[in-house]
């Protein structure tokens, strides 16, 4: 019977084969070094990713792959004693190719001795991961932002909640201070009221500023040039930052309309400009600067590309830290000492910037200052929408899910001079309006969460009963109304609380 006679390779067609393998790889730069470092062999791969072709790279060291910031940090000699002493070694980090560009690369070392345990060299394989770590910080930029995004919103639903059941107790206080100052007779009465009164004040003013934070304040949104709004309010933001701090104006912006609520940018402009004065105690420049951003990527983690307007406030002071920055937008976080501040500023700016459709950017370092960016999408110069007209009337038809601020509601209006009605909810004042010929106008709040809205009962008003006026209050409007602010300046819209002289101001203006 015949053998069989297997073939064996031999030792030098074995290498061969081996090179030849080696030399076919071009995703990883697999390549040998002396144990001093010098490159001794070179695959097509390490070639495609570094950019070297062997004649210009074997007899080199190997530190010219690494970073000037590396290199002079002994990073090149520590790999190599690492993988002397360990056998291996496994990093990432920043590479440099020919031409000068940097990429993130894996690379393993491994340490090359002979049977009698002599170092003769380490095979290196590198391999270029930025696409890969790019996608990461991607994603993980994309988990950062929704879930600031949706804490935002938690906190911002919260925020309104609590500042709209706040501000019908408000109410409450105040139509009752308003019904025994016409009551009252004494001195004392007088000032005891006057002290209510400012309380009631403070309070209305907070939630103001937890509505705005919320996205749920009332904006009365028209177009503006920015840069109008900023040189006219100059003179009020110099008088506020006294004489150690200096307002630079760059208004740079040569298209800076928007869209926005006057008092509301004023407001919030304001609040920037007395963080930054806060932020440097011995003085220095607030710079407000203005430009215009068109990209055709996203501007900002929330902001699609497109065209904006952008205002930025620019202090020199303390600066913020990450950890600072991170919790910046939060009501009530701050930094400053006790009774120094309600932590609602940046809340508030970050509240009307959003509602306005835009967005909020701080860039800051400790010790070099902070930036502010406030974006609002551009908008064409429009003619301001002008309210309708309200005359005085005899019968008012009050709308509240409260009763207690509508009981109130009716003294206010019954102590100047007109008939009420009450209604509960809007299905209630539809039934009155169907069987009543004698009113002349309805005064409904706009969040009633159960059953028909006000703004819903005013809109059938204004089908149905041209010739009934509406005037809408709330101390918030749901949170749908912020897609319907031209809706609402249709109407007359009085906030809660509200004094006797906003109502006789709205009832009977011409």
């Amino acid at each position: 019977m015949r053998s069989i006679q297997k073939t064996q390779d031999t030792p030098i067609e074995t290498e061969e084969q081996f090179r030849l393998l080696v030399q076919g790889v071009t995703d990883y730069a697999i390549y040998m070094l002396s144990p001093a470092g010098i490159v001794t062999s070179w695959n097509a791969g390490a070639q495609r990713i570094k950019g070297y072709s062997r004649a210009e790279i074997i007899g080199r060291h190997f530190s010219c792959f690494y970073t000037p910031e590396d290199c002079a940090a002994g990073e090149p000699a520590l790999v190599l004693a690492t993988a002397a002493k360990e056998g291996r070694v496994e990093r990432e980090g920043w590479r440099v190719r020919k031409n000068g560009s940097r990429f993130w690369a894996h690379i393993v070392v491994d340490a090359i001795r002979d049977e009698a345990g002599t170092l003769l060299g380490f095979a290196k394989i590198t391999q270029d991961i930025t696409q890969r770590k790019e996608a990461a910080a991607a994603l993980e930029k994309a988990k950062a932002a929704l879930f600031h995004a949706q804490k935002m919103e938690a906190i911002g639903r919260l925020t309104g909640g609590l500042a709209h059941d706040f501000n019908n107790l408000l109410a409450v206080l105040s139509n009752g201070l308003e019904v025994l100052a016409m009551q009252s007779r004494t001195h004392m009465d007088t000032r005891v009221m006057e002290g209510m009164r400012r309380a009631v004040d403070r309070g209305a003013s907070l939630t103001q500023q937890l509505l705005s934070f919320a996205w749920q304040q009332p904006l009365q949104a028209q177009v503006h040039d920015l840069n109008a709004l900023v040189r006219d309010f100059e003179p009020m933001l110099a008088r506020a930052s006294g004489h150690l701090t200096l307002i630079d104006l760059r208004l740079r912006a040569r298209n800076a309309f928007a869209l926005v609520d006057v008092a509301g940018f004023e407001t919030n402009l304001l609040n920037l400009v007395v963080n930054a004065m806060d932020a440097m105690p011995s003085g220095g420049a607030v710079t407000i600067a203005t430009d215009n951003i068109a990209s055709g990527s996203e501007v900002t983690s929330i902001l699609p590309a497109g065209h904006y307007v952008r205002v930025s406030v620019s202090d020199i002071g303390i600066g913020m830290s990450a950890q600072v920055m991170a919790q910046a937008f939060e009501p009530f976080f701050t930094t400053k000492p006790p009774g120094k501040g309600t932590g609602l500023g940046l809340s508030q700016v970050y509240g009307f910037v959003t509602q306005s459709g835009g967005d909020v950017v701080i860039t800051s370092k400790e010790g070099k200052g902070t930036t502010v960016d406030l974006y609002f999408p551009t908008a064409e110069p429009m003619q301001a929408l002008r309210l309708p007209d309200v005359s005085k009337s005899e019968t008012v038809l009050l709308v509240d899910d409260e009763p207690d601020v509508l009981a109130l509601a009716s003294e206010m209006f019954r102590s100047i001079g007109y008939e009420t009605a009450a209604a509960g909810n809007a299905t209630e004042a539809i039934e009155i309006l169907r069987r009543r010929t004698d009113i002349d106008i309805v005064f409904t709040d706009i969040a009633m969460p159960q059953g028909i809205s006000g703004l819903a009962l005013a809109r059938l008003i204004r089908a149905e009963y041209p010739g009934i006026k509406v005037i809408l209050t709330s101390g918030y409007p749901l949170s749908a109304l912020r897609h319907e602010h031209e809706t609402i300046s249709q109407f007359v819209f009085v906030h809660k609380p509200y004094r006797l002289a906003d109502l006789a101001k709205v009832l009977r203006a011409a």
